[in-house]
């Protein structure tokens, strides 16, 4: 199966403290495991409902697999917030406020030779607005509770994006502290 795999973006390598050190193509540091700048974005809706989206079966990892909104990577140049508003416009067609809630740093081993070693900023936002989702991005979407997540995610945790369940319990929590 032919996959598609990234363009030459450039993405931010960075230290420990998101201070950048430079920048090198995304697939090579995908390959080599580096530490660069990445945002994740979560939108939920006014009953408090994830949306998720199942990844196109053909990115070049994690294909076919459930996640936050959105994910990208911040070009050179560009800031994490201007990042997740680009990408939640061209992945699932909305534009809604979005705020910084926190950051975290992981690593892990995907399939296709890919390490994924990211410094996350993590973006969460309100909207009723159904997607109207880019075809080459996402396969399907859908709104769910927490308590369906959580469940689900327990029970079939392959079906999910190894980031996805390693932030979710952190944006439960900081969704629980905003009330």
């Amino acid at each position: 199966m032919e996959y598609n795999t990234p363009n030459t973006t450039q993405v931010i390598l960075v230290d420990t403290n998101d201070h950048p050190l430079g920048i090198t193509d995304k697939l090579e540091a995908h390959r080599q495991g580096l530490l660069h700048r990445a945002i994740l974005v979560f939108i939920f809706n006014h009953k408090g409902e994830w949306l998720l989206q199942r990844r196109t079966a053909f990115k070049y990892h994690s294909g076919g697999l459930w996640s936050n909104t959105c994910c990208t990577h911040a070009h050179p140049g560009e800031m994490p917030l201007e990042a997740a508003q680009r990408k939640l416009k061209e992945e699932m067609g909305l534009k809604c406020p979005l705020e910084k809630s926190f950051c975290f740093t992981y690593k892990a081993k995907l399939d296709h030779g890919v390490t994924e070693h990211e410094y996350e900023h993590v973006f969460t936002g309100y909207t009723e607005y159904m997607p109207d989702v880019n075809p080459l991005e996402v396969w399907d979407w859908k709104y769910l509770s927490s308590d369906i997540i959580r469940l689900d995610e327990r029970l079939h945790p392959e079906r999910y994006t190894v980031w996805f369940r390693q932030v979710y319990q952190k944006v439960l929590q900081y969704q629980k502290q905003k009330v």
